[in-house]
């Protein structure tokens, strides 16, 4: 499978998100959502499809993934076409470099539709307003109109200007309300368009027919149906427009690639733009000017600054056959690049994917706020209905007016819109505010699960180390030579993809020694290697696979365990059955992985440390970085084993959080790199891979540090912590504005001399609970990790240790 690199930072498979197909899932844009009643029908109508698995819709991104069986037939003609029969639109989204834009091209035009409409709507409802109420603020005024205009003609203005607001901007609340009404499922619309109907009717039967109302019942309420539709197109329009800042981070992530790029053409170079751009193509990129493609450099020498991308500030030196990134900077020197990867294959537009699956992920804690939503509106109606006839029966004369009136402000001010909102939300904001820092949610779910983390398994190397490792000292045995031990050693090791064998061969070519053919090579999994070099039988590895062949390492070992109680990795070397040498070899730790272990302790998470590595060199690191337990000497396959074991210490049965339940126990975090980490990634309940690692890690994992840094682990669990925390003030606001308010509408505390809450105070009460829960949402974009006890930015390590690209085989533990 294809790969290449985030500049020397992230790997990612060049095929990870491919387009849906058939038997896979598809990806749906549906229009004409307005609140969490409606996320559940259009669930249910897509569910109902034969063949459909599973359908989860999102109402802040207006976005449905739907699964399908694996011998399905599904299409998308019948997914569009039952979500029409459910009454709202839908079309497949195809997953290229365009659709972001298509999508934010549609809001702002549904931002502008709705524009148009609140002004109209305002401009009818502003004399309306001004000509019933105006009244009880200037008493001379309403005196004068009745005096000179008189009553029957005033009500009958307001009759025709109401009408016009009903029929023209608030059509749109009758025709789907009403058709919501039909098939059985009310939503917002249909309380919107029962509760304004309601006072309209009322009003022209008091305007038109007053004989049929009692006398002293006849009064007119044309201004509540008005401003309720006016004010809820206000709350409609600056939802729409926060919508679209909740969607600032996928646009700035679009805007990073330059629309153009300087190609060689022969000896000249010509400016073409970007979508004519080629795989093979070579193009040239000036100090100042941006990266237009992701590809290999060709020539040249200069600092990239990564930032925009990986959140670290420190640029990051790149030389002739280093990776490079579309949309990063460069800062100083003329680069000359190969192109790799193009339109929707860069690693930049795969990024904007997998932020928007994580935005349109939908937490366990949403699919029971959905539920409940599902049946509040028919609640709701059930108790206007109550109210209505409650104040009928028992209320003071008369009766009627103010049974319309309570009955009409229940209705208005619980729409549950603010409930649909509150969670996808925040997860939109903070999920494009985490790629900000460098952290990938690749999966959403994780982003619940990582705030219940009490313990954090790190492996070792590539991940709390550069996973870089040199050859820094070599004991003989008596009767051989370095030179020929170390060029044997190297010959052997140069088949191999491990780091410390790519250590021991950069040894032997510092040292000018040359490698030799080898033949019966083998390379024994998590132990070591063996070969036949020059008429000699080598083996090489750890002090376990010596003991294992009945190698005696004598004074040798002596050596080796001061070497490892200095954290440096022993390995013993073996010629024709008799220990010849022993190398220590050294992977530098990162300098941010000390800050990153404490940052977690401080946090109250227990860190671990699982690595195939010597115990005394495990110990020796895991005491310099402050980890709490280790767990030394475990085979690739023990390690999953491994993280069982920490999860049954953790208490309760694995898979909580995965299976989307709540968590009854702390959860487990693994954090890993190589391709033997892949199983423990995907064991433990949150996997966590380090950017510069395998594909096949980061596609086990749920979250991604795109920085390969363990300082973004605590980065990526503050900002979780803080998107659940917004998520519960979002809910908790929400129901409070919706539950709350309801006695204070049904008029419970006016039959005690009490307030109450009119339909036109309702309607604004249910606009700003909507627009709280979005602004609150957008406090994220401002998150800063440092100041939530996370790590802070620390420098970068060496420019020179992150060069040069990893191997695809099986990394050191």
């Amino acid at each position: 499978m294809g790969r290449i690199r985030l500049g020397s930072i992230l790997y990612l498979e060049a095929d990870m998100k491919p387009s849906p197909e058939p038997g896979a899932g598809l990806d749906l844009s549906i229009e004409g959502m307005t609140c969490a009643s409606c996320v559940k029908r259009v669930e249910n109508a897509l569910s109902a499809v034969p063949g459909v698995r599973a359908a989860s819709v999102n109402l802040a991104t207006e976005r449905a993934h739907v699964a399908f069986q694996p011998a399905g037939d599904v299409t998308a003609d019948a997914l569009v076409a039952a979500v029409a029969k459910a009454g709202y639109g839908a079309r497949a989204l195809v997953r290229d470099e365009d659709e972001t834009a298509r999508q934010a091209q549609a809001r702002e035009a549904e931002a502008r539709r709705l524009g148009r409409r609140f002004a109209l709507a305002l401009l009818l409802t502003l004399p309306v307003f001004f000509l019933e109420m105006g009244g009880h603020i200037f008493p001379g005024l309403h005196h004068s109109l009745n005096m000179y205009v008189g009553t029957a003609r005033l009500w009958l203005l307001q009759w025709g200007l109401t009408t016009l607001v009903l029929a023209g901007p608030g059509r749109d609340f009758f025709l789907k309300g009403g058709a919501a009404l039909a098939r059985g499922g009310p939503d917002m619309n249909s309380l919107v368009a029962v509760g304004a109907g309601s006072a309209w009717l009322y009003s022209a039967v008091a305007t038109f027919a007053p004989q049929w109302l009692p006398e002293d019942a006849r009064h007119v309420y044309f201004e509540a149906a008005a401003v309720i539709v006016t004010l809820i197109l206000l709350g409609r329009l600056l939802e729409a427009r926060a919508k679209g800042r909740t969607g600032a981070a996928i646009a700035r992530l679009a805007s990073l690639q330059p629309r153009q790029a300087r190609v060689l053409r022969g000896q000249d170079t010509v400016d073409v733009p970007i979508e004519s751009v080629r795989a093979g193509d070579v193009v040239r990129i000036r100090p100042g000017e941006k990266i237009p493609v992701d590809g290999k450099v060709l020539d040249g020498t200069s600092f990239i600054d990564e930032s925009m991308i990986t959140g670290e500030p420190i640029p990051v030196e790149k030389r002739a056959g280093d990776a490079v990134t579309g949309g990063t900077l460069n800062t100083q020197g003329t680069l000359t690049v190969q192109v790799t990867h193009t339109g929707a294959d860069t690693a930049l537009a795969r990024i904007a994917r997998m932020v928007q699956d994580a935005q349109g992920a939908k937490l366990p804690i949403q699919s029971l706020v959905d539920r409940i939503t599902y049946r509040f509106v028919p609640a709701i109606m059930a108790v206007a209905a109550v109210t209505f006839f409650a104040w009928l029966a028992f209320g003071p004369q008369p009766a009627l007016p103010q049974a319309l009136v309570h009955a009409v402000a229940v209705l208005i001010v619980a729409c549950p819109c603010a409930m649909g909102l509150a969670t996808p939300m925040s997860i939109m904001v903070g999920t494009g505010r985490a790629a900000e820092m460098g952290v990938l949610f690749r999966q959403g779910d994780a982003l619940q699960s990582l705030r219940d983390v009490k313990t954090v398994a790190f492996d070792k190397t590539g991940t709390l180390t550069l996973g870089k490792p040199a050859m820094t000292d070599m004991a003989m045995a008596p009767g051989f030579r370095r030179e020929d031990v170390l060029a044997w050693t190297a010959s052997v090791q140069a088949a191999s993809e491990h780091p410390i064998a790519s250590a021991i061969v950069a040894a032997a070519r510092t040292a000018g020694l040359a490698t030799s053919p080898v033949g019966d090579f083998l390379a024994i999994a998590g132990a070591g290697v063996r070969g036949d070099v020059g008429g000699h039988r080598l083996l090489v590895g750890g002090e376990r696979l010596m003991r294992e062949h009945g190698i005696d390492a004598g004074t040798l070992a002596g050596m080796a365990d001061d070497w490892a109680r200095a954290g440096k990795t022993a390995i013993y070397v073996a010629v024709d059955g008799t220990a010849a040498a022993v190398m220590a070899v050294e992977d530098p730790i990162r300098e941010t992985s000390a800050a990153a272990i404490a940052a977690l302790r401080e946090a109250g998470v227990r860190t671990v440390m699982i690595t195939g590595d010597n115990r005394h060199t495990a110990r020796a690191v895991a005491t310099v970085l402050g980890i709490d337990d280790v767990r030394a000497e475990v085979l690739p396959e023990g390690k999953v084993e491994a993280v069982r074991a920490l999860r049954e210490q953790a208490g309760g049965h694995g898979g909580a959080a995965k299976s989307g339940a709540k968590a009854e126990r702390p959860l487990l975090a693994f954090v890993g790199d190589g391709i033997n980490d892949a199983p423990a990634l995907a064991a433990a309940d949150v996997g966590i891979a380090i950017g510069t690692g395998t594909d096949v890690a980061i596609d086990a994992a749920s979250v991604v540090l795109m920085a390969g840094d363990p300082a973004g682990v605590p980065r990526a669990m503050a900002i979780s912590r803080a998107t659940l925390a917004n998520i519960r003030q979002n809910l908790f606001w929400a129901f409070i504005y919706n539950v709350a308010l309801i006695p204070l509408a049904a008029g419970l505390l006016a039959l005690f001399h009490g307030p109450s809450l009119s339909p036109v105070f309702a309607a604004a009460a249910m606009a700003l609970s909507s627009l709280f829960v979005v602004g609150n949402a957008l406090r994220l974009r401002a998150f800063d990790a440092r100041g939530q006890g996370a790590l802070p930015r620390a420098g970068r390590a060496r420019a020179g240790d992150r060069g040069a690209e990893l191997p695809s085989g099986a990394k050191t533990s």
